[in-house]
């Protein structure tokens, strides 16, 4: 039992319990969404019209990806990133 809290504990050392390393690559979940719903798409769907593939994948990856927002408390504005699959919001610095 004593070693998963090691690894946990490695693990809260290397990326903080703030999610350092999401902090810092956030902006690239939405172009990695894009490519893995077009090969899911690709997957289900036979089609030739690029234009229609790539608009009915940038829409679903529009509507899952995180959004930004600028929030005013007592300090000032601070930016936070809210996400479907994210319990908390993270705060950015």
């Amino acid at each position: 039992m004593e070693q998963p809290n090691k690894l946990y504990g490695c693990f809260i050392k290397k990326y903080g319990s703030n999610m350092k390393l999401f902090k810092k690559i956030y902006w690239l979940i939405y172009p990695v969404l894009i490519v893995v719903f077009m090969m899911i798409f690709d997957q289900l769907y036979a089609t030739d019209n690029f234009i229609l593939k790539a608009g009915v994948c940038a829409v679903l990856a529009f509507v899952v990806s995180p959004r930004k927002k600028i929030i005013q408390t007592e300090k000032g504005n601070t930016k936070q990133i809210t996400w479907l699959f994210l319990k908390q919001p993270v705060r950015l610095d």
